[in-house]
């Protein structure tokens, strides 16, 4: 594969290329599925908020590793349409010329977090019989819960989303809460959607330094999952499977979100399938 670019490739580990099969997977499926739904019949889009250059360098191999914008248009039977967003202007170029020129696709420059709220998710409203898969895979702590919250609200779309563990525990979770700059505090209370995860991070017991007992990523994480059933309004949220680095460290959690049954049945088999796999 050759691309016409000076941009530089991400390169991923093992568990990226597994998040990507994961998506792929559940992809393929959620589409044969409304695809053949026909009474009433739908009009289902696949929404990616992070979509970068559409291409990726694996790590262990060197060869190039499609991304999940173009896993997405490969799939068959197809989505109606695709909505793709990225910050970083070179990454949205290179995904333009690998898409070409196609009126199904609609790539955006921007902040997906007043993209999505504005000019996507209007266009997926469940009344108008409209569903969406959307991929909520932010770098770091750049995701906004009211993304999150309004997706639960419409009832019309699906969400696969990365928890950053290990970004979090950088920049909001340390062991002495009282360090944490502000910037960290903020951008962790725009993920979380307020700052009640404080109580939930930190035990009311202190160690021998005087500091409050930090909890482990597992009490945090199904915190989370609680907030997208509770709070966000999600009927259906499993357990989410942990992406490991080579040292077996969590460096994020996949969390999907829908309202159907029959999804997270879906998600079930196939998280069980990469569940145990771990670290290479």
């Amino acid at each position: 594969m050759r691309h016409k670019t000076k941009l530089k490739f991400d390169e991923i580990g093992y568990w990226s290329e597994i998040k990507l099969d994961i998506i792929k997977r559940y992809a393929t499926e959620y589409s044969k599925i409304l695809t053949a739904q026909q009474k009433p019949k739908l009009y289902h889009v696949y929404i990616d908020a992070f979509a970068g250059a559409g291409v990726h360098v694996s790590k262990t191999s060197q060869e190039f590793v499609l991304g999940s914008p173009l896993n997405a248009l490969n799939v068959k039977p197809p989505f109606r349409e695709f909505y793709y967003i990225d910050l970083d202007g070179e990454k949205v170029d290179t995904l333009k010329r690998l898409v070409g020129e196609r009126a199904d696709v609609h790539v955006h420059l921007g902040d997906c977090n007043q993209i999505l709220l504005k000019d996507i998710f209007p266009q997926v409203r469940y009344e108008d019989y409209r569903r969406g898969l959307c991929l909520l895979d932010p770098y770091g702590l750049h995701l906004n819960w009211e993304v999150v919250r309004k997706a639960g609200e419409m009832k019309s779309i699906e969400v696969f989303l990365n928890f950053p563990i290990m970004d979090i525990n950088r920049n909001a979770l340390w062991k002495n809460p009282e360090r944490v700059g502000i910037s960290g505090i903020e951008r962790m209370n725009a993920f979380w959607g307020d700052d009640s995860w404080r109580g939930i991070a930190y035990s009311t017991e202190r160690n021998l330094f005087g500091e409050p007992e930090k909890e482990d990523n597992a009490t945090i994480v199904n915190a989370y999952r609680e907030r997208l059933r509770k709070v966000a309004g999600f009927s259906y949220v499993p357990e989410p499977i942990p992406m490991l680095n080579s040292k077996d460290a969590e460096v994020y959690y996949l969390f999907f979100a829908s309202h159907k049954a029959a999804a997270e049945n879906i998600i079930h088999y196939i998280f069980d399938k990469y569940r145990k796999r771990g670290a290479r």
